[in-house]
């Protein structure tokens, strides 16, 4: 059987980034104690669990920030951001209540914020292509002033409504499916020729969708790593599945399925962009032994 893996496999350099970070913070006595994250770094309890090894935990937002900030001010020396980003307000607030901040936003998140607080400022009509439970996509919406209109299925673009007197910008969600995307853009543009249109999918996201889309018609079998959480790693498998039925969607080696490989030749394996590399080696191991 011969086994492939993608060349965009794993870590991506956001995700990279904030992990190297927060290993650095945690090595380094002269960060204020206890630190915390914002939630999960990264979509993938593997990456999590290792983190929280370090000595940093995780702590979530329940209500409105600055309620959740009031309840925090004496348990928490430093709060991290994730990846994911986070709205505006939370800079404000950690400077009010003396807890230092360390922002691991993956700079092309960051872009697309920036991007939505300038079409917010020129009053132009701000939408937003993605999930809207996102935690990157809610960050993206705070920075919009929660003031734009999401478009997350076909159902949301065949009833999508603006003012055709004002401008329009089209923003999306950075791991957002890259056809969904293109096909929401030229819809828009048929009905309002006048919006401006920002791909903000991130390259490796794009790359990652180009290739699995090819390794699923090349090969017999799909593994698709990631955790059910990660939006990217959810998106590389419903792509190859919509061209070979026979991908899959694993979280870690285990769960692999001798059965799945009867009379396979050819094998791919893909990761999101939250799945470690030590993760995806122990799947190669196993699928070697298969």
């Amino acid at each position: 059987m011969e086994i492939t893996l993608s060349q965009y496999a794993g870590f991506c350099e956001g995700v990279e980034r904030a992990y190297d970070i927060v290993e650095k913070i945690a090595k380094d006595p002269k960060v204020k104690r206890p630190i915390f994250v914002l939630g999960s770094l990264v979509h993938n309890s593997d990456v999590v669990e290792k983190i929280e090894k370090m000595g940093v935990q995780k702590v979530h937002v329940e209500g409105p920030l600055e309620d959740f900030f009031e309840k925090i001010k004496n348990e928490v020396g430093t709060l991290v951001i994730t990846a994911h980003g986070i709205g505006p307000q939370i800079y404000d607030l950690a400077k009010k209540y003396k807890i230092d901040l360390v922002d691991t936003t993956c700079p092309r998140v960051i872009k697309v914020q920036r991007l939505a607080k300038i079409f917010f400022e020129r009053d132009t009509q701000i939408v937003i292509v993605g999930e809207k439970n996102h935690k990157e996509v809610r960050g993206i919406y705070e920075w919009a002033n929660k003031r734009a209109i999401f478009i997350e299925t076909d159902e949301d673009l065949c009833g999508f409504n603006v003012d055709s007197n004002r401008k329009i910008a089209v923003i999306s969600q950075t791991t957002q499916d890259q056809e969904f995307v293109d096909r929401a853009a030229a819809q828009i543009l048929k009905k309002y020729p006048h919006a401006e249109i920002i791909d903000s999918i991130c390259l490796t996201t794009h790359n990652r969708q180009t290739e699995i889309s090819q390794l699923a018609k090349q090969n017999d079998v799909i593994i698709a790593i990631g955790s059910p959480e990660s939006a990217n790693s959810t998106r590389l498998w419903e792509i190859s599945k919509r061209i070979n039925p026979q991908s899959h969607f694993i979280q870690r080696a285990s769960e692999l399925e001798a059965d799945w490989f009867a009379g396979c030749k050819k094998v791919a394996v893909t990761a999101g962009a939250s799945t470690p590399r030590w993760i995806i080696d122990e799947v190669l191991e196993k699928l070697k032994k298969i």
